[in-house]
């Protein structure tokens, strides 16, 4: 059970990449957003964060244990931060669709990396959820972003 929670913690193999798994892991997150919103468009995202949320929550420890305190290996939290930026963006089933996931797969990696406006304190939480915590912010503050360019720049929306 504990090499399947580590499976897990790493989106899969997805953290094991050799170079920048956090965008590695954020970047496999989006075909997921994508057919959870298409299939579902009230409910598909939000369903996927509390899926990823959980999933964080259940495989960290495993992955803590294996490579040592909030690995870089763990992408999970990742996963369910780049959810989180797109809580309540719709999709067209148009090539905008791609521009958005872009600007909210940047817009994230930009807050997720850089950690402003609190996140850092946050990341400092011990345990699981602080683990997690520092990436939903990131996912919040990149969805509040993400929700002005598509209101203010033409054919984004």
């Amino acid at each position: 059970m504990q090499n399947f929670k580590i499976w897990v913690g790493t989106l899969f193999g997805a953290g094991l990449m050799p170079f920048a798994p956090g965008t590695w892991g954020s970047f496999f997150t989006l075909p997921l957003i994508y057919v959870a919103a298409i299939v579902s468009p009230v409910y598909g995202i939000p369903l996927l964060l509390v899926l990823t949320i959980i999933l964080s929550l259940w495989s960290t420890d495993a992955s803590v244990e294996k490579f040592g305190d909030d690995p870089g290996q763990f992408v999970m939290d990742e996963s369910a931060g780049q959810t989180a930026t797109f809580l309540f963006i719709s999709f067209s089933q148009t090539s905008s669709d791609f521009l958005i996931l872009l600007a909210g797969f940047v817009l994230f990696r930009i807050f997720d990396i850089l950690k402003p406006f609190g996140i850092k304190a946050v990341e400092k939480m011990r345990g699981k959820f602080g683990i997690l915590a520092d990436d939903l912010l990131a996912g919040l503050y990149a969805l509040v972003c993400l929700k002005l360019l598509i209101h203010f720049v033409p054919g984004l929306g």
